[in-house]
Parts: C-alpha cells; sequence; structure tokens
C-alpha cells in the first residue's frame, strides 16, 4: 500500500477548519494593510535562488528541488517566496507604480529537502507579504507591527519578536573579519558543516543549530556594534517605532536569517520559550535583492510565515476555531420512486442555496437518520411511499425528533 512521501502530509477534513481560519485573517490583515494578492509558478529557473538565496545557504546547497525539463531547462521547485515576488516586480513593470509595492501571497507550497520536524515538511505552505521601493525604518516598524498584529488575530498569545540588525554592503564586511577572527580561535569545536561557512560564508556561523557551535556563537562579534552611521541611525529610529507601537522586543545578536539576501533589519515572531525551531514567522529587509536581479537599485522587506506552524500553535494553545459550513438537511426516502423524488427535491434546494446530504443505497430509515444524527444535520426530509402518492414529505426536527407532514413548496421558509 502507498504512503505520503516522508517529509509531505496530507490535509485531513477535520483540519481544514484551522486553515481556513488562517486564510480568513491573512486576507483581513493584508487588506487592512493596503497589500494586494500575487500568485507566482510553483517552480521557477534555478539561477533565481541560486543567486539570490545564496550559494552558500544550506537551501541552495542543500535543500532545493532541482530538475532539468525536457527543453533542457534547469528548474527548481520554490524554496521560499520573496524571490519570485522579486522577478514578478521586475518582469511586470512594478517599478514604475508609486513606490512602495505591497504584494502578498498565501498558501503557496514550498519545498525544501531537509529533516522533517514539527511543523515543518518537505513540502510546506506559506504566506507572506513584501514592501518594494522604500528604506524608510517606518515601513519596517509596519512590516513588524503588520506580522504582530495578525498572529494576536489568530488568538495566539506569549509571541516574542527578536530583533537584530545585521548591516549593509559597506559595514557587514567589517563584522564578517571580526567574525572569522573570533571563529578561527575555536575551530575545534565547529562542526563539518560550520568549518566550511567559516571559509565560504561565515554570517551562516551564528545561524548553527548544533550546540558546540551555539557556545561559539553566543560569544560572537555582535553585528550592532559594527553598523555604519546609516544603518545605526536606521535601527535606533526602527526600535523607537516600535516603542511607539508598545511592541516589545528582544535584541537578538545571533538572528541572522538563512537567506543571504537580508540586510540591516531581520526578525522573528515566536512563541515565547520555543526557540527559533517554534518560530511562526520571521522576514527582514533585502535592499540588494532588486538589484541583484536585474532592477536598479530598491530597498524592500518582508515577512514570511509557516502555515502548519501556525495551525501546531493553535492547537497548542487549545484556540477555538469556528467549523466550517456543512449542509443542514438529510433526504431520507424508502422506494425506488421515493428515491427519484428525493433526487428532484435535492436538486432543487441546493439550487436554492440549501446545502443538502442525501442518503444513497439501500439502507433502512433507521440507518438513514443515524447517518443524518452523524453529520450533524438539523432537519431530516423523510420521502415514503405515502409521501410520494399525496405529494408531500416528512419534515423531521433532528434536535428534539418531533416531524411533521408538509408540501415540498414550502421547505425553503422552513429550513430557514
Amino acid at each position: 500500500m502507498y504512503q505520503v512521501p516522508r517529509g509531505t502530509s496530507d490535509i485531513l477534513p477535520e483540519e481544514q477548519a484551522y486553515w481556513r481560519y488562517v486564510e480568513q485573517k491573512v486576507v483581513n490583515i493584508c487588506q487592512l494593510y493596503g497589500y494586494e494578492r500575487l500568485d507566482s509558478p510553483v517552480f521557477e529557473d534555478t539561477g533565481l535562488f541560486t543567486r539570490s538565496v545564496g550559494q552558500g545557504t544550506d537551501i541552495v546547497e542543500k535543500e532545493m528541488y532541482t530538475f532539468t525539463d525536457k527543453g533542457g531547462n534547469k528548474l527548481t521547485l520554490r524554496p521560499e517566496g520573496t524571490a519570485p515576488v522579486c522577478r514578478a516586480y521586475l518582469e511586470h513593470g512594478m517599478p514604475n507604480l508609486p513606490q512602495p509595492v505591497k504584494l502578498y501571497y498565501y498558501f503557496i507550497p514550498v519545498f525544501r529537502y531537509e529533516r522533517p520536524q514539527a511543523g515543518r515538511y518537505r513540502q510546506h505552505y506559506q504566506f507572506g507579504f513584501e514592501a518594494i521601493g522604500e528604506d524608510d525604518p517606518a515601513l519596517d516598524a509596519e512590516v513588524i507591527d503588520m506580522a504582530w498584529q495578525f498572529f494576536l488575530s489568530l488568538g495566539l498569545r506569549h509571541l516574542s519578536l527578536q530583533l537584530n540588525s545585521i548591516g549593509c554592503r559597506q559595514c557587514r564586511p567589517i563584522h564578517l573579519n571580526a567574525l572569522k577572527d573570533h571563529y578561527a580561535r575555536h575551530t575545534a569545536k565547529l562542526c563539518a558543516d560550520c568549518k566550511v561557512r567559516l571559509e565560504r560564508n561565515p554570517l551562516r556561523l551564528l545561524d548553527c543549530k548544533k550546540s558546540s557551535c551555539q557556545v561559539v556563537a553566543n560569544s560572537a562579534p555582535r553585528s550592532t556594534d559594527y553598523l555604519c552611521p546609516q544603518c545605526g541611525a536606521h535601527f535606533s529610529r526602527l526600535k523607537k517605532y516600535l516603542d511607539l507601537l508598545e511592541i516589545p522586543f528582544t535584541l537578538n545578536h545571533r538572528l541572522v536569517r538563512g537567506l543571504d539576501y537580508y540586510t540591516r533589519t531581520v526578525f522573528e515572531i515566536q512563541p515565547r520559550g520555543a526557540g527559533a525551531q517554534g518560530t511562526l514567522g520571521g522576514g527582514g529587509r533585502y535592499d540588494d535583492l532588486i538589484e541583484e536581479l536585474g532592477g536598479k537599485p530598491t530597498p524592500a522587506i518582508g515577512l514570511a510565515a509557516g502555515i502548519e506552524r501556525m495551525v501546531l500553535n493553535l492547537k497548542k494553545q487549545a484556540i477555538p476555531v469556528p467549523p466550517l459550513p456543512r449542509p443542514r438537511v438529510f433526504i431520507a426516502h424508502l422506494g425506488n420512486e421515493a428515491r427519484d423524488e428525493a433526487i428532484k427535491l435535492a436538486s432543487r434546494l441546493r439550487r436554492a442555496g440549501t446545502g443538502i446530504i442525501m442518503a444513497t443505497g439501500q439502507r433502512s430509515l433507521k440507518a438513514q437518520l443515524r447517518q443524518a444524527n452523524t453529520a450533524a444535520t438539523r432537519h431530516a426530509v423523510i420521502i415514503g411511499e405515502q409521501e410520494v402518492k399525496t405529494g408531500t414529505v416528512i419534515l423531521r426536527d433532528m434536535a428534539n425528533a418531533q416531524q411533521k407532514t408538509v408540501i415540498p413548496a414550502d421547505l425553503p421558509g422552513l429550513l430557514g
């Protein structure tokens, strides 16, 4: 018997209420903040990700699902959502629109070959939003506020905002040299991956989850100590704005995010005490990415959040979600002629907007009413031989088992 591939999951009917609940909240918050929806393909040119995400990242080196199609094109299943949005921004002339351009995507499948863990799969789903074309730290604060208010709107509590600034092209090299000097003194404690990162991509050293490497990272030079005047001023103003918005934050000098395109502001929102593995969503500035993809220098900031992690935390915090609408009427029938009448009646009521479940097969009336109870329908409409002869139906209230004979034309009004 076939089973779902490792690192993937089926989203079963009993899970769908959580997903629709999150989806509604996503749409609501994006409308409040003026973001418009963008849908991009599930696969892109591989170069889009190797150029934007970075050759020295785990995503590019270990996790991407890449293939060559029948035309010889090298393509990759989308491992993250920001680069495709930037590609679309450039391809469709959005730099000519009033800036910033505010776009969001939701429930996109994202593919990464990594070790499956709670709330994270090799195919998982994300939503995200991007504000492209403005470097004002007030926009950073707005994006963080939008993310913060979104998670609160889900009902999630005990949240923690982790915040850092990793500088820009001018000041980051100085920090990277300090990182190299620090880690060079502790190479014996580093894992094999970090020994490679030390040479190829030292900023990624701070992101390692191995315990021995974390000890070295805790005493590593802090990026905020090396910010140039412009980056320092930007970060100071952002912190001031967050204070004005009454959003508490924790400065986390090890926070760098896992993608090379980030500059200046980086942030993550986590359930308090959960750590990086429990991150609900995160993002930051990527002021150089549009230029790296062939456009003019264009500042930008965004966030991505994992749907599975949200659903997991909704359950952990026992947050009730509204049930999905279900048909509230069950049609039972006895005999072939009654079945014919039931088929016609079900169609008429559905066309009038009433949700209907109709019995199938040759089950007894008792079995059909058990099915109506299991389906939690409010009413049952029963058609038997006598009802066929008289042109009537029996309307049964499933809550109190009271029933009465009515004509089918009266049903829409009686069913509400």
